[in-house]
């Protein structure tokens, strides 16, 4: 291995094994000096989260319709901008002027509550998401009982929405939303403990830095891969997307819980699920693939030298995002391919199936880690 390489390899591995602080922790270590500096890190904080969440939902929008474009051998929006990019920002405008309904019979206080209840479930949850070492909002040492917390509040909205309307439809797809998105929290989160078991931490950046010498993937001992498909599919049934779109079901239920919803409320909906697409799919790279980390194997140096080519500044960026919109695809792959399912046999795929599946597969990770017949480091 020649000296060049070596070095960038050493510089590149200490620059993500230093310690980064959050926003959180900077606003702390402000306010010792004064109160100003820890708001200053506040507001920056709500505006980067807020801002996030905007741009998520004209992006994700555009690129979901030209992904169902390409899969149903057709272009998808091509009139406004330049191959269609500016089309997103034009159905946001038209949802930012288009008038707001009420029902005349329903409880308006919770109508009107539901889609920021709904939203502010979304905003929480990316606050945890590290994107890059010191870009993160929060980084708590209890991050997992975080998410699986905060996760569940999402379907609080929904329920709120749907129950307000006063409308069948409506309720009737609340109702399917809380069944499906409280059963299939309980797989996604037991899918989250097996990497917590091999990691032997809460915090999601050391969870992170646990995978220096590789992703836990493929460091699992495969039931890491078993945990990663539970978690696909369990977070593809928390998204409410298709083959797990019964909440909505507009063959069914002409829109499910937002039926009575329009102009700014229902994109509230709208750009929580796109979020949230972004936000789960974040969660996968992070407890999988190694959050920004590149592709490393073991002491291979290499093989890691090549991975460490990329400036250090550029790198994780990189290669977080990269592996983000590769889930984002796969899960959009999902919803243009599989057909829905009905309400029996959604409950079904839970209860009988992935559950048992997801407890014999923690019982085995446990028995691994505890046993020592893990052979890789369980933590750095």
């Amino acid at each position: 291995m020649n000296p060049l390489s070596l070095t960038l390899s050493v510089q590149t591995s200490e620059a993500f094994a230093a310690p980064a602080m959050s926003l959180a922790d900077r606003a702390s270590r402000a306010l010792e000096s004064g109160v100003w500096g820890a708001v200053m890190y506040i507001v920056i904080g709500l505006v980067a989260v807020l801002t996030a969440v905007s741009v998520l939902g004209l992006v994700m929008s555009y690129i979901e319709r030209k992904v169902a474009g390409h899969f149903q051998c057709r272009l998808g929006p091509m009139r406004v901008g330049p191959h269609g990019v500016l089309q997103s920002l034009a159905d946001g405008i038209k949802l930012l002027f288009k008038e707001g309904i009420e029902p005349g019979d329903g409880d308006k206080v919770i109508f009107i509550g539901a889609p920021i209840f709904s939203i502010t479930a979304t905003i929480l949850l990316l606050a945890i998401v590290p994107l890059a070492p010191g870009i993160q909002v929060v980084d708590m040492n209890v991050g997992v009982v975080y998410i699986a917390a905060v996760s569940g509040l999402g379907v609080m909205g929904i329920l709120m929405g749907g129950w307000s309307s006063n409308n069948k439809w409506s309720l009737l797809g609340a109702m399917r939303a809380g069944a499906q998105m409280i059963s299939y929290e309980v797989s996604l989160t037991i899918a989250l403990l097996v990497v917590v078991l091999f990691s032997g931490t809460l915090k999601v950046s050391e969870i992170i830095e646990s995978q220096q010498q590789g992703w836990w993937i493929w460091r699992g001992h495969g039931v890491a891969i078993v945990a990663f498909c539970l978690y696909v599919i369990a977070s593809t049934a928390e998204l409410n997307r298709t083959p797990f779109d019964l909440p909505e079901g507009e063959s069914e239920l002409t829109g499910g819980y937002h039926t009575e919803y329009s102009g700014l409320r229902f994109s509230f909906f709208f750009l929580a699920e796109f979020a949230n697409l972004f936000v789960f799919s974040a969660l996968a790279v992070t407890f999988f693939f190694g959050g920004w980390l590149p592709f490393h194997v073991g002491n291979y140096e290499g093989f890691n030298s090549v991975m460490d080519l990329l400036p250090p500044v550029i790198s994780p960026i990189f290669w977080f995002g990269s592996k983000c919109a590769t889930l984002i695809f796969i899960l959009m792959w999902f919803r243009w391919t599989f057909p829905r399912l009905r309400m029996d046999q959604l409950m079904r795929l839970e209860w009988k199936v992935l559950l048992p599946i997801g407890f014999a597969n923690l019982i085995l990770a446990a028995t691994i880690v505890l046993s020592g017949l893990y052979f890789f480091p369980s933590a750095t």
